[in-house]
């Protein structure tokens, strides 16, 4: 068969396949004209699922008369300029278009009226209004038309892909795409936030968001405004610059999450893009906070030189390829890593109404000796309680993670130290966690605070406590083994049992020491030290399973995190064991000395707290 050339029309219904695949694409590439043409307010209607009818309204620079026939024109774009050699620069793309393709190829599949008025000129002064029409590829004639506005433009979409009918075959239901189109215009409104958005579908209004001022803050406002208003109290910002590249934007706290990525989004210079290198990062960054069936709310933004990414890669636009992909996947895990850990104690509002983020420094004075401690016996305690829940658990005599002044004595003359008054009484409800009360259904420790109740779920908290103490005798130079007194064997799938001992070398850095014992089994020999007594068994099966699940899919260290994780809930306090007033005390103080405590290692919260206030409302006290 011969070369041929294909006839202009063709063309350019084989680029609008590229384009625009479906309504949202097409409103996409005018939502990005519009911001491209410099508008504060967009506005967009769209009926029977963006099929019948779509328009795009704006307050940008708007076209003059003689703009609009090269406006309609394959490959004609004002978003790239010459050099003096006459030479087009594809590698510094600044603009959301630049391709000169979306408004023809629209053109060609379905009836495009485009109504525009530019920009007043000292030179031209107040222009006058124009239209274009373009029916499955035909081009009308310019002529005048009515503008209500100063300047901007008004672009209509009426019977997209009539001229194609095969391709109304494969649109999903109206419905469908009429949430296509509002989560594309939710994209553009995330990542322009001083831009007024609005939606109406078939006549009801879908959005309105307001304009933000530009910054952290007005971003902020609306990402509220289209994730949640939950997510302004439980997010984390990030700010970080690396070699160039800048991260910023918002992070959910762990215990807020969700049972998809859904609520996941990245922008790279201003352009909503989508990239499984966000996803990998984040199932990386909160390895340590959720299980795999739970994802974060996120959405961050990477600015960075235009040299450095190539927007070039879809004719949609919606990928990107970086330079340096592993610089910026480091980035955004180690800025989110610095974000959570910052958030300190932090849990979400929607499990609790206060978190120990919220408690400020300085807000309770920690006990300067256990001499001072006449208040404790109400909640069980004594000083020989103290001391010995001390050597039980270690860690106790840390100081908090918080701010905490500490009383000294003043010094007198004669060498005598003598304090001017008596050391002051502590009372342990003034701790951020408050006094041992009761435990409830063996399972949960109901502790007494100045200004509320806090119920802690003693499985989930000493979870997170083994956890992050494994964590620091890893880096430390590994975990602490203790040897069994019988070696015990796991039988196992040949399979597993080859998995397991194939990561031998690693889960002996874990402290968990096993060797094969002929086909499908495993022989352990020690186990971590902080564990104690722990089902042996059970522990093995369960890491099998997690490698299994899993294969290749972590980088080793999140893999192992995970495998760390699942030797934490074996050897935790479980629900159902009795604890001492001694016992339950000391896991609250140790809470508040560790990291994270706020949740468990899989993002369920370790604690809720309810304020007087709340109780006294339930009472109808207030």
């Amino acid at each position: 068969m011969p070369i041929r050339r294909l006839p202009p029309e063709t063309v350019n219904r084989i680029a609008a396949g590229e384009v625009v695949e479906r309504p949202a694409s097409a409103v996409k590439e005018l939502v990005e004209n519009a911001l491209d043409a410099g508008a504060l307010r967009v506005e967009v209607q769209a009926d029977g699922g963006g099929l019948t009818r779509i328009l795009v309204a704006d307050d940008g620079q708007g076209l003059a008369a003689d703009e609009l026939p090269l406006a309609v024109e394959r490959h004609a774009t004002s978003k790239l300029s010459p050099d003096d050699a006459g030479d087009y620069d594809l590698l510094h793309i600044s603009t959301l278009g630049f391709r000169g393709e979306a408004l023809p190829s629209i053109g060609s599949v379905a009836r495009l009226s485009i109504t525009s008025r530019a920009k007043a000129t000292p030179e031209r002064g107040q222009a006058d209004a124009y239209a274009i029409l373009v029916e499955g590829g035909a081009v009308g004639a310019v002529s005048p038309a009515a503008f209500p506005d100063p300047h901007g433009a008004r672009v209509e979409i009426r019977d997209l892909f009539y001229a194609t009918p095969a391709r109304l075959k494969f649109m999903k239901s109206e419905r469908a795409e009429a949430m296509a189109i509002a989560e594309e215009l939710k994209r553009q409104a995330m990542a322009h936030e001083a831009t007024a958005f609005s939606l109406d579908l078939d006549g009801r209004r879908t959005l309105r968001l307001p304009a933000e001022a530009a910054g952290p803050d007005g971003r902020l406002a609306r990402l509220s405004a289209i994730m949640g208003r939950e997510f302004a109290d439980n997010a984390v910002a990030l700010d970080h610059e690396r070699e160039g590249v800048r991260l910023s934007g918002f992070a959910g706290l762990p215990t807020y999450n969700r049972g998809n990525a859904a609520h996941q989004y990245l922008f790279v210079n201003g352009r909503p893009v989508r990239d499984r290198l966000l996803q990998g990062a984040l199932r990386a960054a909160y390895a340590d906070f959720l299980a795999r069936d739970r994802h974060p709310l996120a959405a961050l933004y990477v600015e960075l030189d235009t040299a450095y990414v190539d927007v070039n890669v879809h004719p949609a636009k919606a990928e990107v390829r970086f330079r340096d992909p592993g610089l910026v996947r480091g980035l955004i895990i180690g800025g989110l890593r610095h974000a959570l850990a910052g958030a300190g104690h932090r849990a979400s509002t929607t499990v609790s109404s206060a978190a120990l983020g919220g408690f400020r420094p300085g807000g309770y004075q920690h006990p300067p000796s256990a001499a001072g401690y006449s208040a404790w016996r109400q909640g069980g305690w004594s000083p020989s309680g103290l001391a010995a829940a001390v050597q039980s658990i270690p860690g106790l005599t840390e100081v908090s993670a918080r701010a905490e002044p500490q009383w000294e004595a003043p010094a007198y003359g004669g060498g005598v130290a003598e304090p001017s008054y008596a050391a002051p009484v502590f009372d342990p409800v003034d701790y951020p966690l408050g006094a041992a009360r009761a435990q409830v259904h063996e399972t949960y420790i109901v502790a007494q605070t100045r200004d509320g109740v806090v119920i802690v779920d003693q499985h989930a908290a000493h979870e997170r406590l083994v956890y992050e103490r494994m964590k620091d005798e890893m880096a430390e130079g590994g975990v602490i083994r203790q040897a069994l007194l019988l070696p015990e064997v796991v039988e196992l799938d040949p399979a597993e049992a080859d998995r397991v001992i194939a990561k031998a070398e690693d889960l002996a850095a874990l402290g968990l020491m096993l060797e094969p014992f002929g086909p499908g089994a495993v022989l352990v020999r020690e186990t971590p030290a902080l564990l104690g007594e722990t089902d042996v068994q059970g522990l093995v099966r369960d890491i099998a399973d997690d490698l299994a699940e899993n294969g290749q899919a972590l980088a080793l260290k999140e893999r192992l995190a995970d495998v760390c994780s699942t030797m934490a809930c074996h050897g935790s306090v479980r629900a159902g064991r009795r604890l001492s007033a001694p016992e339950m005390n000391a896991l609250l103080r140790q809470m508040e000395a560790t990291p994270h405590s706020g949740q468990c290692n899989h993002g369920r919260p370790t604690y809720v707290e309810l304020k007087l206030a709340d109780i006294e409302r339930l009472f109808g006290r207030r």
